[in-house]
């Protein structure tokens, strides 16, 4: 499910040029959830393809994969005004678009606190869940989850950096 090129369910539509639908390969199932659009990613009607974009695509080169074995998407479909956190009820108006690309993965990978807030509900400082797997529910499915910083969280921090690395091994170990 797909939302409609004329989407106004949530106040996003405002400000966007384009709705960043997912990109990549979804039959591998690993899926990255990012949090939402940036000013490139609106622009070029893809996710993660600005400055985060290029960190997460390194990391996932060094890990030894690239975009072809995943799909990545966002919590919301349309970039929050001055690259803000989405709201809880912007990610509700796009959560069943989410839930829709989410169905059918084996894996999915929060990038950042707001994707980790809205898939798993959780508050707290992300160094205490970074890199534990657990498992969400995604309509009647279970799937397992792997909350992470996201990418552009780890330029100016070394810890991470590391961790969200390791989470690139991983990523590249349920890809074998």
């Amino acid at each position: 499910m797909r939302p409609s090129p004329d989407c106004k369910l949530c106040d996003l539509h405002r400000g966007r040029t384009t709705i960043v639908l997912p990109d990549g390969n979804p039959s591998y199932g690993i899926v990255f959830v990012g949090e939402g659009p940036g000013e490139f990613e609106d622009l070029e009607g893809r996710p993660f393809v600005g400055r985060s974009g290029k960190i997460l695509d390194n990391m996932m080169r060094e890990a030894g994969f690239d975009r072809t074995k995943v799909m990545i998407t966002n919590t919301v479909k349309c970039r929050p005004p001055n690259n803000r956190d989405p709201m809880p009820e912007e990610m509700a108006a796009c959560r069943q678009f989410l839930e829709s690309e989410l169905y059918d993965a084996r894996l999915i990978v929060g990038l950042g606190k707001s994707a980790c807030r809205d898939l798993m509900g959780y508050e707290g400082p992300m160094s205490e869940i970074v890199n534990i797997p657990i498992t969400i529910k995604v309509r009647d499915r279970e799937i397992v989850f792997i909350p992470t910083y996201h990418p552009a969280a780890t330029i100016y921090n070394k810890d991470s950096r590391a961790a969200l690395q390791e989470t690139m091994r991983v990523v590249a170990e349920w890809l074998k």
